[in-house]
């Protein structure tokens, strides 16, 4: 270790150095010491502040960390203390577990009010920011409850198609948020990329939900072929999949099919529903990330209600799919929904913000709309059906 000494000087011309000696001798050598000994060190946890507070669409990485390690540790809770046992999930319990994550949802709401700090350049007013991103919020959270609503009824026929039991069932649904989880981010990450790049982007998303709307208000119901599903095709033929489900793995130990008695790895029907729940969220994010990217532009606010929304509706899916025949008319409100939300962006950034011919729709009008024309197509169908007797799902 080196140490340079310095050049004498007399005793009255020296001044007291960070030390407090009279001199720079020892001075020098504190500098020097202290600098090899960082060296020494290596990387300590002060290293990685730089990183962790480096801004990533808007927020700070801590940030996200902080939620996704949130979101980890309820799914944790979920599967390792709740339901850490095979068994049928109970109406009820779906009920109280929907209730849970509706609770934290809220919560997180009060979050982004009271705490959050917005990026005003995902806003179209820099004045009460977190007015603007609680609304956009509840907004997303509602409309990404009712696009996943859908994905109950798809989950429901592919457990059936499957003949998944139903004590497996939470087994399924818990893997496929995980996956759901990755590729949220995923589109969401590019959504926000283009949008903010290119905002005229907007107007494709606002055709698209416009088209998606009416073909779901007029083109009717359309069967889902899961034999034909090209994927699902493509998995048998380059994996041994097992006939049964014999227990709740995804995969199992079998001999060998060429009759040497070698055990080998065979996929079971459990780990085919899986691929199937992960496609069908796939195909449903087409048309919910367009739908949220039309409400807000800040990508923290969008991957947070997306997943609040998905973490709610998959908790609440035994007891929705034993009553799917009770919200018929839901489909015709979440239609008007889309069609309005595709009609909001041409006005606000087409003829407000480009061409200045009318005033600016504020983001609470959208949630109040929402509120609605959702509560409403569901309050007309549990009417509608208040005769109909709901049936258990296998």
């Amino acid at each position: 270790m080196r140490l340079e000494a310095s050049a004498p000087y007399a005793a009255h011309n020296r001044n007291p150095g960070p030390s407090g000696d009279q001199g720079v001798d020892r001075d020098v050598g504190l500098i020097v010491l202290a600098e090899d000994a960082a060296k020494l060190r290596g990387p300590g946890p002060m290293d990685a502040l730089p990183f962790l507070t480096a801004v990533y669409a808007g927020q700070p990485i801590w940030l996200w960390l902080a939620f996704l390690s949130f979101i980890g540790f309820l799914l944790w809770l979920d599967l390792g203390v709740i339901n850490n046992k095979d068994g049928v999930v109970s109406a009820s319990k779906s009920a109280k577990m929907w209730a849970a994550f509706a609770s934290l949802a809220i919560a997180f709401g009060a979050y982004v009010y009271f705490v959050y700090e917005p990026d005003p350049k995902y806003y179209n007013s820099p004045d009460n920011l977190n007015q603007q991103a609680v609304i956009q919020y509840f907004t997303g959270y509602l409309l990404e409850t009712a696009l996943a609503f859908d994905n109950i009824f798809v989950i429901g026929m592919i457990f059936t198609f499957f003949a998944v039991p139903r004590e497996y069932q939470h087994r399924v649904l818990f893997w496929g948020i995980i996956g759901a989880i990755v590729f949220r981010a995923i589109f969401i990450s590019l959504g926000s990329a283009v949008v903010n790049e290119f905002t005229w982007v907007l107007y494709i998303f606002a055709a698209f939900l416009i088209f998606t709307g009416y073909k779901m208000l007029f083109g009717g119901d359309h069967e889902m072929k899961l034999e034909d599903n090209p994927v699902l095709k493509l998995i048998k033929k380059r994996m041994r999949v097992t006939e049964t489900i014999e227990n709740h793995n995804f995969f199992v130990k079998k001999p060998h099919p060429d009759g040497s008695g070698k055990l080998v790895l065979w996929a079971t029907p459990l780990f085919l529903a899986l691929m199937m729940v992960e496609i069908v969220d796939i195909i449903f994010a087409v048309d919910s990330v367009p739908a949220i990217f039309a409400v807000t532009r800040d990508p923290f606010i969008v991957y947070t209600s997306n997943i609040f929304a998905i973490l709610g509706l998959r908790s609440m899916y035994f007891m929705l799919a034993e009553a799917v025949e009770r919200f018929k008319y839901l489909k015709y409100g979440l239609s008007l929904v889309l069609v309005l939300i595709g009609c909001k962006i041409i006005w606000n950034f087409g003829l407000s913000k480009e061409l200045k011919m009318v005033p600016y729709m504020e983001p609470h009008w959208s949630l109040i709309a929402t509120l609605l024309l959702l509560g409403g197509s569901i309050g007309y169908s549990l009417w509608r059906t208040r005769k109909v007797e709901t049936k258990p799902t296998e």
